[in-house]
């Protein structure tokens, strides 16, 4: 396995960053990155930004926005979260196995005293029953990353301010806040460990992943960017994660909204409909898909806006591959 520390504290840079190396390197061996980035909010590429974040208080703390292309919920990172992605070939019996992903991570934290730590739910890392890690995926040309937070030392106070929760999220999880189900990583660990800041957190991790006591021992599976990686990242920045168009895009009007909460993740559609037909749908929610739900939109376009018609046009596809756990009667129940 190779490995690359991000040098950028800019989260967009950083997902720009791993968008390329996943879709312009082939590595003969599984890659690891690390990053941690200043305060900032990353929403799931099928949520609508401007439902998820308190606008103002962002814009008072200069927070900053981006949207990532994998799918799930939306997070608050700021430079006591350490970020990792696992980008590897494309298996199809690993998309959304999020346990296997995450237990070189899991196991290197038990190795640190965080005996209490587990994989819950469908992509959530918990500490005695406490979160403090969520994990999302993304898949293209033959190749995936599995990415995930690690809240060592997050300032929590912030959360519950920048980020709105829906009411049903929360009452479907029998919570009654963000600040009452996540909690930091660091009071779990060993006593040694208690006074890591994130970059020498990050880098016990590398050495209990590789099981050595040096990184010099490693030096020749540490990745660096050369000045051409650097351009086409910046370019991938500027296009996508610090344009306002791909991190917040244009609202339409909806006359029909139609959400709800399944153990797979929450669905959020709104319908424009126009004498009697689908003239536009847009999906929202933290949802996992491996296909783009953009392209179920366009396939009821036009659909006369009952049951019946919806089931027809939607009958020769198969819409887990768009909503993961979301079969086609489930999501036809939800639209009409």
């Amino acid at each position: 396995m190779y490995y690359y520390n991000m040098e950028s504290h800019d989260i967009g840079y950083n997902l720009a960053t791993e968008q390329f190396l996943m879709n312009e390197k082939d590595f003969d061996e599984p890659l690891l990155l690390f990053y941690y980035q200043t305060p900032c909010i990353i929403v799931g590429r099928n949520q609508n930004t401007m439902e998820e974040i308190n606008q103002d208080y962002v814009t008072k703390h200069n927070i900053q926005v981006t949207r990532r292309l994998s799918g799930g919920g939306a997070v608050f990172d700021d430079l006591g979260n350490l970020s990792f992605s696992f980008v590897v070939d494309r298996d199809d019996d690993r998309f959304g196995d999020f346990k296997a992903f995450t237990k070189p991570i899991v196991d290197a934290l038990k190795e640190m005293g965080a005996t209490g730590v587990e994989v819950s739910g469908r992509n959530d890392i918990l500490v005695d029953g406490k979160k403090f890690s969520g994990n999302a995926m993304y898949v293209k040309n033959g190749k995936m990353f599995s990415h995930g937070t690690l809240m060592l030392d997050v300032d929590q106070s912030v959360v519950e301010h920048a980020l709105n929760v829906p009411e049903d999220k929360i009452k479907s999880k029998g919570i009654k806040s963000v600040r009452s189900r996540v909690t930091n990583l660091k009071p779990f660990l060993a006593p040694e460990y208690q006074n890591l800041d994130v970059p020498a957190f990050r880098d016990m991790l590398l050495k209990k992943l590789y099981d050595v006591n040096d990184l010099a021992a490693i030096a020749d599976k540490a990745y660096t960017l050369t000045d051409a990686d650097k351009t086409a990242i910046q370019k991938l920045y500027d296009d996508y994660y610090n344009n306002w168009d791909w991190v917040y895009g244009t609202s339409p009007d909806f006359t029909v909204k139609k959400r709800q909460h399944f153990d797979a993740g929450t669905i959020d559609a709104r319908i424009l409909v126009k004498d009697g037909k689908i003239d536009t749908i847009t999906f929202f929610g933290d949802f996992f898909g491996e296909k783009d739900a953009s392209e179920v939109a366009d396939k009821l376009q036009g659909v006369r806006y009952d049951e019946a018609a919806l089931t027809t046009a939607l009958a020769d596809i198969d819409t887990t591959a768009y909503f993961a756990g979301i079969d086609n009667a489930t999501l036809v129940k939800l639209l009409s």
